[in-house]
């Protein structure tokens, strides 16, 4: 009997260590998924873009424009929700240090309002660290109220750091709906009469 209430009182004690453990590793994973995401570059969320707003606008006021290189700036846009969007011109020459402005239109094709955030994404890759925005509508969260047309500024400039080598630069934005119901499973036929 004493043996047995040991026996339990170790396995309590395991059991114990090893739901303490669980706990913090649930808690461990937020910041080792963040660190995984800068590490490698994906899913790099705008909330860190414009963080970064002060220290872009610091930058194209002390910065020289390079008039020796040309970089050519293409603007890709994706969609995933019932509206148009799109950059009024897709391609855009830039000296590295001059301050551009780039527009994009949204068009909500529903009649109910419609809440939407665009995510941002480089080509080259590498060229992300040199591509600093002022301002940009991905910056938050857009609500577009139904059928309205709206225009979103892109104003940014290009660290004349940016390597000798890149010479294109593709600015996508995937704009998706956000805050969408989730949808109800249908209830299975033994419970509808």
């Amino acid at each position: 009997m004493q043996a047995q209430r040991e026996d339990n009182q170790r396995m309590m004690g395991k059991l114990l260590m090893l739901a303490i453990l669980m706990f913090a590793f649930g808690f461990a994973l937020v910041p080792f998924y963040e660190k995984i995401c800068e590490i490698t570059g994906i899913n790099i969320l705008t909330s860190k873009e414009k963080l970064d707003y002060a220290e872009a606008k610091r930058f194209a006021e002390n910065t020289q424009v390079d008039t020796s290189r040309k970089i050519s700036v293409e603007f890709d846009a994706n969609s995933h929700g019932p509206w148009v969007f799109k950059p009024r011109n897709n391609v855009v020459d830039a000296h590295p240090g001059e301050l551009i402005t780039v527009i994009y239109d949204i068009k909500n094709l529903e009649a109910r309002d419609i809440s939407g955030q665009a995510i941002p994404s480089y080509a080259p890759k590498q060229s992300a660290a040199h591509f600093k925005k002022l301002e940009c509508f991905c910056f938050e969260e857009q609500i577009l109220k139904g059928g309205e047309t709206r225009e979103f500024p892109v104003v940014f400039v290009i660290d004349p750091k940016l390597p000798d080598g890149i010479r294109n630069i593709t600015l996508s934005y995937t704009f998706f709906e956000v805050g969408l119901p989730m949808a109800q499973a249908p209830l299975p036929a033994t419970l509808v009469r």
